[in-house]
């Protein structure tokens, strides 16, 4: 694997990571031709990704696919005068094109830009303006294209629209275009050169708590993702390797492209439009996918299924990360599988920071030891250490040296990016504690804390106690106002079937709290609710039932 270029690969405990594993960056690494094509010349018959939908279409492609495309790609869009810097967005779900177009970026030193499909013309139109974005390629879906063209209206800086696997009035078309052109392009010197400190991916942050931020990195970004790749999702050359994650969201970059190249695994995309859990099992046999990540939205619906009908041998890892894995759908999968579901804990702006590596055992619920590289710290309000049991803010220091992965700052906003990094410290905004082991256990975003007659509670403590009851199928607590405690615990709950909405339900819930955890903690309010509001990542909108519940 490349992987082994960068940083070694071979460690024998916990404390042999922790000490020994420093990334080498190179100050010209470009993943596109570092990678890609380093690998398509050593291995061109390689397998890079095996790809399919529910049509029953299915696609391989080596990495010698992968360069060729992507070559003709980045001649294509510099034919439309795509140049260095440039910000491109990308809408273009899980087709196939997204891998060459933003290889193809990479290659001409373009600001990638992935989006997710379901964005409204409103977004679209402070995303364009937000970043400076010239040009957008997107799936030629009737929905997609149709938001974008009344985006388009107001929008003078957005100067060329591409459409993919279609052709759309107005916009150019990109299987027609790019056939045309030629499948060398050569890696760009001089001014068109790129470096290791330049514009390299930038994401939108999901909008749960407040306006969606701008988290861009540098090209030195994918190499972080060795830690996310080899250490947490176990892969190798041998590994094939699903992550359910649509492309406009940061988990495609931990799981579908840079960290998995780098270890030679080859990468599962399965393109469909609605979840479905038995599907998504079968593809997994049929496939023999060996390692598997998830956010725990997808677990707490595959436990409901019958395991006991697949062949589910092949699959060695499974991971998880977007959210708190309740320690009930842990425990169902083990007991079906036998595989321990194994947390990684990051944000759109790092890389996988903390996480249940393989030299450590699993404690359900925490989502394990700090990465090689990153100084994690739990801190009081004078930023000092807290003791172990001691709840405070999670915290990257970075006053010795900037960790592998961790973004350059917020685009085009240096006063946001002090608000939450200064003085040698980025504030994840998350609240933890860590345990006598040295485990972290997350509590909550810090939003997202409720506090209550003077307690602090943390939302996922309620939400794993009420996912034991038999009930619950999944449920989202939150802070509702109070004008005598400030806030109260507000459960809204999804029922699993052959259970209805009463009164009767709501009090053995409550009661069912009071004797599992600290009585203060249990939830004086419960609605039940058909479904949670989430982002198309799986996360639960909480900014969104926070804001329903101030009508309470």
């Amino acid at each position: 694997m490349l992987a082994d270029k960068y940083v070694r690969t071979d460690y024998k405990s916990y404390e042999d990571f922790i000490e020994n594993c420093k990334i080498y960056v190179p100050p010209n690494f470009n993943f596109a031709f570092d990678v890609v094509d380093e690998i398509a010349k050593i291995s061109p018959d390689k397998k890079a990704m095996v790809w399919c939908n529910p049509e029953g279409e299915e696609r391989i492609f080596t990495f010698n696919d992968i360069k060729s495309e992507s070559n003709r790609a980045a001649n294509f869009f510099k034919s439309l005068d795509i140049k260095k810097g440039d910000a491109v967005m990308l809408m273009l779900k899980r087709r196939y094109e997204y891998w060459y177009c933003t290889v193809a970026l990479h290659k001409l030193g373009a600001l990638v830009i992935p989006a997710t499909h379901l964005l409204t013309a409103k977004d679209i139109n402070y995303r364009v303006k937000a970043a400076g974005i010239t040009m957008i390629i997107a799936a030629a879906d009737k929905r997609i294209i149709d938001v974008v063209n009344e985006a388009k209206k107001d929008l003078a800086e957005l100067k060329t629209v591409v459409s993919v696997n279609g052709y759309a009035s107005g916009w150019v078309e990109y299987s027609k275009e790019v056939k045309n052109c030629s499948d060398v392009f050569e890696r760009p010197f001089g001014s068109e050169t790129t470096n290791i400190g330049d514009k390299f991916l930038l994401y939108f942050t999901s909008g749960t708590t407040g306006i969606p931020k701008m988290v861009y990195h540098n090209f030195a970004y994918p190499l972080g993702h060795i830690i996310t790749a080899r250490f947490w999702q176990n892969l190798d050359d041998s590994s094939l390797h699903l992550t359910v994650a649509d492309t406009g969201w940061a988990k495609a970059a931990w799981g579908k492209i840079y960290g998995q190249w780098l270890c030679g695994a080859c990468v599962f995309t399965y393109d469909y439009e609605r979840f479905n859990p038995k599907d998504l099992i079968e593809k997994i046999v049929k496939y023999e996918i060996t390692s598997f990540c998830a956010p725990p939205t997808v677990y707490r619906h595959m436990v409901k299924e019958d395991f006991s009908k697949y062949d589910l041998s092949k699959l060695k890892y499974a991971e998880t990360a977007g959210e708190p894995l309740n320690p009930e759908v842990f425990h169902q999968f083990k007991k079906w599988m036998g595989i321990e579901i194994k947390e990684g804990f990051g944000q759109t702006e790092t890389v996988a920071f903390a996480a249940t590596f393989p030299w450590i055992r699993v404690k359900p619920g925490a989502v394990g030891k700090s990465s090689a590289g990153w100084d994690i710290d739990i801190v009081d309000a004078e930023n000092n250490s807290c003791g172990y049991g001691q709840e405070g803010r999670l915290i990257i220091r970075t006053d010795k040296q900037n960790p592998v992965g961790l973004f350059s700052g917020y685009y085009k906003d240096k006063k946001l990016t002090e608000t939450f990094w200064k003085n040698g410290i980025y504030d994840t905004g998350d609240v933890a504690y860590r345990d006598e082991d040295g485990y972290i256990w997350f509590v909550g975003r810090s939003d997202d804390v409720i506090k209550s007659s003077g307690y602090k509670i943390g939302p996922l403590e309620v939400e794993s106690v009420l996912m034991e009851h038999p009930c619950v199928f999944e449920c989202a607590v939150t802070g509702a106002p109070d004008k005598d405690r400030g806030a109260v615990v507000k459960a809204s709950i999804v029922l699993a079937k052959g259970y209805q909405p009463s009164s009767k339900l709501i009090i053995e819930l409550q009661e069912y709290v009071k004797k599992v955890t600290a009585p203060y903690k249990y939830p004086r309010v419960i609605e039940f609710v058909k479904e949670l509001p989430k982002t198309i990542s799986g996360k639960i909108k909480r900014k969104e039932i926070k804001e329903n519940n101030s009508n309470i």
